[in-house]
């Protein structure tokens, strides 16, 4: 999956922005205001592709356990965020939109029913 690809993937969920809110690296996605998937663009470009996606812990834990190439989220709460080394191999595209809809999912279950009426 390519960098196009996946910005286009993360960006096309209802109610989803961009921005790069801590340094002009990291894009992040969010949905009304709030965080689920964050790409570090140098090292990206650098040829060490990943993304940081949200995700409900004991999955978490299935999913490092499973794939090397996932692991616990760099520079992010251990518990709730994967990071997704996408350059390792080993994940198809069809995982790595799943685990970005789970992301996207998770924050959103996570709002007011308002927030998520809102979306509707």
């Amino acid at each position: 999956m390519n960098i196009e690809q996946l910005h286009n993937y993360c960006l096309n969920k209802k109610g989803v922005t961009e921005d790069f809110p801590f340094d002009e690296d990291t894009l992040v996605f969010k949905v009304l205001g709030k965080m689920y998937a964050l790409i570090g663009l140098k090292k990206w470009e650098a040829g060490e592709q990943a993304i940081n996606l949200k995700c409900d812990p004991d999955y978490a834990e299935e999913l490092r356990a499973e794939y090397s190439s996932i692991r616990a989220g760099y520079h992010m709460s251990k518990k709730h965020w994967n990071t997704l080394y996408i350059h390792e191999g080993g994940l198809s595209t069809k995982l790595i939109c799943e685990l970005i809809d789970h992301s996207y999912n998770m924050v959103v279950n996570g709002m007011t029913k308002k927030m998520r009426d809102s979306l509707q």
